[in-house]
């Protein structure tokens, strides 16, 4: 999209998407093990204002991994950010709190044309899933 001087260019397009990651990474460089593509911007970038992560299954604690992928090819992937996702057993009859990466409206991640987003786990699981909902402008 051509930028035009002094006008506010807004998010067009509500989106949302997800992946699982279920293989152990411990990799911070720029190839992670097993990491799984969550979210890809569009063409003109894009505004995520929220990502989170559950689990499939009962876990011991694990680190949920966000790794960036800035050319969108997928070749190399950034880590930028973690958070920590207590051990949990998962039963009908037990709640479990999504793990918030801190995203809102007021404090986004922007991301570039075709940026991607990869999620991993820090140790083998049964399943993590990473949400993301933003917009594409």
């Amino acid at each position: 999209m051509p930028v035009t001087p002094n006008s506010i260019i807004t998010p067009q397009v509500p989106r949302s998407a997800s992946g699982v990651a279920s293989l152990a990474n411990a990799a911070y460089g720029d190839a992670p093990v097993g990491a799984a593509l969550v979210f890809a911007a569009g063409p003109n970038g894009a505004r995520v204002t929220r990502v989170t992560a559950v689990t499939r299954a009962s876990l011991t604690a694990t680190e949920c991994q966000l790794f960036r992928d800035h050319d969108g090819t997928g070749t190399v992937k950034r880590f930028f950010a973690s958070r920590l996702m207590p051990a949990v057993t998962v039963s009908p009859s037990t709640a479990q709190a999504a793990v918030d990466f801190g995203y809102s409206d007021s404090a986004p991640l922007l991301l570039g044309a075709g940026e991607k987003l990869y999620g991993a786990i820090g140790q083998a699981q049964a399943g993590v899933v990473f949400c993301v909902e933003g917009a594409d402008y």
